[in-house]
């Protein structure tokens, strides 16, 4: 029998793990933004077009290639990073594999310029699907400049299972901010379609994050600070009274590498336990340093999993650390009723020495040297004598209180002729509605349920699915139909949010607008919103947005009819009636009058069902002896 295996090309092998290095355009610059770094570049520029699905191109002031490097650096497994199996253990770069170019060079089109420092030319490369176009030499500063064209332009199956161009961008900023985060010593600038959505100049730990999140950041952040044998914890945590839904500001760095670890999360939220309501997270910004040779890296093509020697140590250290920052800044509440704050010692004057306080005496200081002795007497001449120097003098006589109202206007009006609002204005839940009453009634069970009798028997409704239901078709119609009206606010409403959250209320302004938002401003880090839908209040409507970026940035559908679906559902789950809320008879009315002239009255836009019906025979079962 013949041999059945057999060597595969190199190109079929670039491309197999291209497609494991290279998921999407974020991955592309994952890699060149690592590898800038490694070449130890102060100064990194990322430029895209088309969410990188046009072009990537990455720029930096690092050491350079030499011309063999420059071809080399193209080839499977070639890296100036490792030379034998045991370095794996002891890593101080951000790559070691040698894959990344290979497998973008395999599945799109590669410029090189580069040049190093001593040299007085540089060199030139052109690649086009793991082939080698052209090399000449140029002029060129020193440095690296890669650009990637046309995306996965020789497998389009590839480019088609590609998000939309927010996503993809999200994505695009995600790896930006993970990598400018861990290193804020080196100038970063991201230009996306001939705009700058970031430039961070050489800065701190917190400047850094400030700068990329917002002004509005620094007040959240409280300090974390601890060294031991097995890791120096440093970095930021958020107070709880600003934790969010999502979970984007999450950043762990083990030697200034981004990792994701489910298990040192879960250490920080034990940390924060009791302190954070239901659903929130907290941000956190943790730097972790470690000994190389404690970690493992190789078990993840994007190297964000790291196996640790010792994972329980780090998790106790590590949610003591965060415990601590809680309470020495006064963020965790202490239980001590005989506490007295203003003892409280500064947290930082622990190491410092005492010293007696410094008293400064006058020691010429005479209290009695100006005053004169005056004889006592009794006759009218002293009293009016002292007078004169303001001591002791009696104070005139106020003024009538009848003489303020002299000369005052008395046009007067009668009662009748003013008018006035003689109804009641009360608010309602419900949108109001002329409702047909029948003779049935309508009972709410634990501020959950509404109990309505029918022919058949009894109807028992969900009354939060149920309006999520009503409001679903509503806001449906006002996004695809007609707009729905709106309320001016008398002030207008500021919200601050990040530049990768503002690319989202962007892509979904028209929707918001038909709802009934009507937005004054968007800026680089806040909106202003002059008017809001009639049925949200002005509370609501920061809660509401951020529950709307949170559903749709991970996914945002490519059609608009699902994108205006999915807002329509986030809409109505944040608005609908919650469950504890009493409701009176002419509202539970109005909501079963309401859901039954839906178009699909029996599930909630989750797919959850609004009510269940009881028949008599049900009743008479339970009853049966």
């Amino acid at each position: 029998m013949s041999s059945i295996i057999q060597l595969l090309p190199d190109h079929v092998a670039n491309q197999i793990a291209a497609g494991e290095v290279v998921q999407r355009p974020a991955s592309v610059v994952k890699e060149l933004l690592e590898n800038a770094i490694d070449a130890k570049a102060t100064d990194i520029k990322l430029i895209i077009k088309d969410a990188g699905k046009t072009l990537i191109q990455v720029i930096d002031n690092g050491i350079g290639m030499s011309v063999t490097d420059a071809r080399l650096c193209f080839e499977r497994h070639a890296t100036s990073k490792i030379r034998h199996a045991e370095d794996l253990f002891d890593l101080h770069t951000k790559g070691f594999r040698g894959e990344a170019l290979a497998s973008i060079a395999a599945i799109a089109h590669v410029e090189l310029k580069t040049k190093q420092d001593q040299e007085e030319l540089g060199h030139h490369i052109i690649i086009e699907g793991s082939k080698f176009m052209s090399q000449e030499v140029a002029v060129l500063p020193k440095g690296t400049s890669f650009l990637v064209k046309n995306l996965f332009f020789n497998i389009p199956a590839r480019r088609n299972f590609l998000k939309s161009e927010t996503v993809e961008m999200k994505h695009i900023m995600d790896e930006f901010q993970r990598v400018a985060l861990a290193h804020p010593s080196i100038y970063f600038t991201l230009i996306h379609n001939g705009s700058e959505n970031y430039n961070l100049p050489s800065s701190n730990y917190r400047q850094r994050i400030v700068n990329i999140l917002g002004g509005k950041t620094n007040e959240k952040l409280v300090p974390v600070s601890e060294d031991t044998e097995i890791v120096t914890i440093s970095g930021f945590i958020s107070k709880p009274e600003y934790a969010k839904k999502s979970r984007s500001e999450q950043f762990f760095f083990v030697n200034n590498r981004f990792i994701k670890s489910g298990y040192l999360h879960h250490a920080i939220m034990s940390a924060y336990d009791g302190l954070l309501k239901e659903g929130n997270q907290p941000s956190y910004f943790l730097y972790l340093k470690v000994p190389p040779h404690t970690i493992d890296i190789n078990i993840h093509p994007t190297k964000t999993e790291i196996k640790f020697d010792d994972e329980q140590a780090l998790y106790a250290i590590l949610r003591s650390s965060v415990k601590h920052s809680l309470g020495q800044f006064n963020v965790a509440p202490v239980l001590d009723f005989e506490r007295d704050p203003n003892l409280d010692t500064p947290y930082e004057y622990k190491d410092k020495s005492s010293h007696a306080p410094l008293i400064q005496v006058d020691a010429n200081f005479n209290p009695f040297a100006d005053e004169t002795p005056v004889a006592k007497s009794s006759s009218p001449s002293f009293s009016s004598s002292y007078s004169s120097k303001g001591n002791y003098a009696k104070k005139e006589t106020a003024t009538s209180w009848e003489s303020l109202y002299v000369d005052l206007r008395q046009d007067t009006k009668e009662v009748e002729s003013i008018a006035i609002e003689s109804e009641e204005v009360t608010g309602s839940f419900f949108e109001s509605m002329d409702i047909n009453i029948t003779p049935s009634r309508t009972y709410q069970i634990h501020k959950k349920y509404i109990v309505s009798s029918i022919k058949s028997g009894m109807l028992v409704i969900d009354q939060n699915k149920a309006h999520q239901r009503i409001l679903y078709e509503q806001y449906l119609a006002n996004i695809t139909v007609k707009k729905a009206s709106s309320q001016q606010l008398l002030f207008p409403l500021e919200l601050h949010f990040t530049k990768e959250e503002l690319l989202f209320i962007k892509e979904l302004l028209p929707s918001l607008e038909n709802t009934g938002f009507i937005f004054d401003e968007i800026g680089k880090e806040r909106i202003q919103i002059i008017g809001i839908p009639v049925s949200i209040q002005e509370s609501e409507v920061s809660i509401l947005l951020e529950e709307l970026i949170n559903g749709l940035q991970t996914n945002v559908p490519e059609s608009s009819f699902c994108l205006n679906d999915g807002i329509a559902k986030t809409m109505a789950k944040s608005v609908a009636v919650k469950t504890g809320t009493y409701l009176t008879e002419l509202e539970q009315e109005n909501l079963v009058n309401s859901l039954f002239a839906c178009k699909d009255p029996n599930v909630s836009p989750f797919n959850r069902p609004t009510f269940i019906t009881i028949s008599v025979e049900d009743l008479d079962k339970k009853f049966a002896l």
